[in-house]
């Protein structure tokens, strides 16, 4: 989960100039994630924790994973995503709990769950490598493509728009949907939902950002007309 900076909301309903609709995990949580985590956790708000080291952590845990999808240990390496999962949960509400969050804080959050992601994919890829599954491994590295392109779409957009929380299939979902696969030994099922989902998420986001930007470039040449003597 990427950790919002002080400046924007810790969840619930969208600011003014949010662009799109929310994904699955986030319609259903919504606002009341932070409390849920506060009662069912309260020892990580007892004192200032620093939520850049839960990040870290997280990533961490989320690594081993990796190494174990390398040597063939699917529930383990799906058991190990959830707790890097949990991690990458818990330092966002802790950074708005104490009142630190930063924009280090967002970025550093933001770029370590790239490298997750790419290391668990990679990972899947260099497993089914092991086995022989040539096949598997080019699915891998589709729903690797698939999932880096979702969340630059998103970088890249948020450069001109305020906020832009759009498409079916977000990172907390992919998350869920690998872990669940290894865990059930249904990786390459999760794969495939996985590689489509991500891919019509990012169709999506483009065709907001299409519409998103030609409204703004359009409204800037209407200002221009008119302040044109």
């Amino acid at each position: 989960m990427e950790r919002a900076p002080r400046s924007e909301p810790a969840g619930g309903e969208a600011p003014p100039g949010r662009t799109g609709s929310r994904s699955v995990i986030k319609s259903v949580a919504g606002e009341r994630l932070d409390p849920l985590i506060h009662r069912l956790l309260p020892f990580f708000f007892g004192r200032r924790i620093d939520p850049d080291l839960l990040t870290v952590c997280g990533t961490l845990v989320s690594l081993v994973a990796a190494a174990a999808f390398v040597r063939g240990h699917l529930p383990l390496a799906g058991v190990l995503i959830l707790v890097g999962g949990f991690f990458d949960l818990v330092d966002g509400v802790v950074a708005r709990h104490h009142g630190i969050s930063t924009r280090f804080g967002a970025f550093l959050d933001s770029t370590l769950d790239r490298l997750v992601d790419m290391a668990l994919f990679t990972a899947i890829g260099v497993h089914f490598a092991a086995v022989g599954d040539p096949g598997s491994v080019l699915l891998a590295g589709a729903a690797l493509t698939s999932s880096v392109l979702v969340s630059y779409a998103k970088a890249r957009a948020e450069v001109v728009l305020p906020r832009f929380e759009v498409g079916l299939l977000e990172r907390g979902e992919r998350v869920g949907l690998l872990a669940a696969g290894a865990i059930f030994d249904l990786v390459v099922p999760a794969l495939w939902i996985i590689a489509i989902g991500s891919t019509i998420t990012f169709a999506q986001r483009l065709a907001t950002a299409r519409r998103e930007m030609n409204r703004m470039d359009e409204a800037d040449r209407q200002a221009l007309q008119e302040s044109t003597p």
